[in-house]
């Protein structure tokens, strides 16, 4: 028997296998691209208009009076609306106007007070210090009595001086007496010539004598007076500095006392050598000054400028000068550091402006004009004199002009500017609605149209509503959370098989 050939077995139908897998899985990964997309756009949507509530009302409320208008045929109110929002935004600025004024010229220093006078007083004696008629601080005045040293010794030896006076004056006495006897006699041709020579050198030899005597009587007698020690000046008395029952006298360091003359007081200032010119000037002039504490908050005295040194210092390049005050409220204390203030000069009738209103660019100082069509214009002047707050415009500038003080920094020539009190419209701002409605563009209606069974809704019948009510708050919200959650829903795609 003849053997069959094995029969291969039957090929599967390519109509009943499944999809390849390989296709299945691309598919896969579009779909779930596409959704994963999706799922981003409208997170980052979601997250975009819960952040920015302010500007989705007002993207709403401006594509709803367009859609009106395009409804009822109204075109043209939506194309001047792109024409008024093409044109630059106006800025906000602030002004003031230029005046006329007087600007007072003033010279800044610092200053140190010096009194006019500082005396140490010591003794002219030595002695024993028996009294101190003082207090510290005391303010006293020229020739009153401070100390007191013993004065016995000095007293003794007064009298000592005055006894030895006495005796030369009967001794001068009795040889003039003498003298005219012998000048009788010598007439008389009894007595020889050279005994009444004699006689008159003696007394030419007592009178010398006398005036010895009476000079010794003198330092005595000022030596007593110095027993009481007087104020030489008048002023302020500082601590002492001796107590009673020490040994005084002419050498020692310390002294009895330090006067310090407070009433009238100076301050000496150094000025810039370029300053001195116009201050020796002005010197026979009436300059006033004033001295104010460290902070320059606080005015301590008020006085006049007294003289200018006669020679630069080299190492500083400024000159000494001296101002005087009356110090009547001993607010000015010696050695005390102040900031001097000197009244130079006056400029009248200065043009002025606020200091913020002057700016300095490439080609100098410049301030910007506005105008009446509020725009404003770029001016170059010239600075003068400036104050804390004002600024002195020598040229450019009329009393009257407004100039810009505030916003300038983001000016140009030309610009167009709004000021704080202005109205929406002003500037050329402002775009006006063609609509009936009269309500403001990113007003949203609270019920813009009729219930659908022709009933009045709640809203109409109880009457128009403040805008600040919780109510219309309420509601507005709410349209708004079910505006952005239809938009999200309509911009998410459709996945497709």
């Amino acid at each position: 028997m003849e053997s069959q050939p094995p029969v291969p077995p039957p090929l599967p139908d390519p109509s009943a296998r499944g999809p390849s897998p390989r296709r299945i899985s691309r598919r896969a990964r579009i779909i779930g691209g596409l959704a994963a997309l999706a799922v981003v756009a409208g997170v980052g949507w979601l997250a975009w208009e819960l952040t920015h509530p302010e500007s989705a009302a007002v993207a709403q409320g401006a594509r709803a009076p367009v859609a009106r208008g395009q409804g009822a045929g109204g075109g043209g109110g939506g194309g001047g609306g792109r024409r008024a929002g093409a044109g630059a935004p106006a800025t906000t600025v602030g002004v003031a106007v230029a005046e006329r004024t007087d600007i007072p010229v003033f010279l800044d220093a610092l200053g140190t007070v010096v009194p006019q006078a500082t005396v140490r007083v010591r003794p002219q004696v030595s002695g024993v210090l028996q009294q101190v008629l003082y207090k510290e601080g005391q303010l006293v005045r020229k020739g009153d009595v401070l100390a007191r040293i013993d004065p016995r010794q000095f007293e003794m030896a007064l009298q000592q001086a005055s006894g030895q006076r006495m005796r030369d004056e009967a001794q001068l006495q009795a040889a003039r007496v003498t003298l005219e006897r012998f000048r009788t006699l010598l007439q008389q041709d009894s007595i020889a010539r050279q005994e009444v020579d004699t006689q008159a050198a003696l007394v030419k030899q007592l009178e010398a004598a006398l005036v010895i005597a009476k000079a010794n009587e003198g330092a005595a007698r000022l030596n007593l007076g110095y027993t009481r020690i007087v104020a030489p000046i008048g002023g302020r008395v500082g601590l002492r500095t001796v107590d009673v029952g020490n040994v005084v006298g002419p050498g020692d360091a310390n002294g009895v006392a330090v006067i310090t003359q407070i009433s009238p007081i100076d301050v000496e200032f150094a000025v810039p050598q370029d300053q001195a010119p116009q201050l020796q000037r002005n010197a026979r002039a009436f300059m006033e000054v004033k001295a104010l504490d460290r902070s320059r908050t606080n005015l301590l005295d008020t006085g006049v400028f007294a003289s200018l040194d006669n020679q630069v210092d080299t190492q500083t390049g400024t000159v000494r000068a001296k101002a005087r005050f009356n110090n009547a409220r001993e607010a000015l204390f010696p050695n005390q550091f102040v900031n001097v203030q000197l009244h130079v000069r006056t400029i009248r009738d200065a043009v002025v402006v606020p200091v913020s209103a002057v700016r300095h660019g490439a080609e100098g100082d410049h301030v910007f004009v506005l105008k009446d069509d509020r725009t404003v214009a770029l001016r170059p002047v010239t600075r003068g004199q400036a104050t804390a707050e004002r600024v002195q415009i020598a040229t450019g500038l009329q009393v009257g002009e407004r100039v810009i003080t505030e916003g300038a920094d983001r000016l140009r020539d030309g610009s167009r500017v709004t000021l704080p009190g202005d109205g929406p419209g002003a500037g050329g701002r402002g775009v006006r609605r063609r609509g009936g409605d009269g309500a403001a563009p990113g007003a949203v209606p609270a019920a813009s149209a009729p219930a659908a069974n022709g009933d009045v809704p709640p809203q109409a019948a109880a009457g128009p509503q403040r805008m600040g009510a919780p109510g219309d708050r309420e509601e507005r919200r709410a349209q708004r959370r079910e505006e952005r959650r239809r938009a999200a829903a309509a911009s998410a795609p459709v996945a497709t098989p």
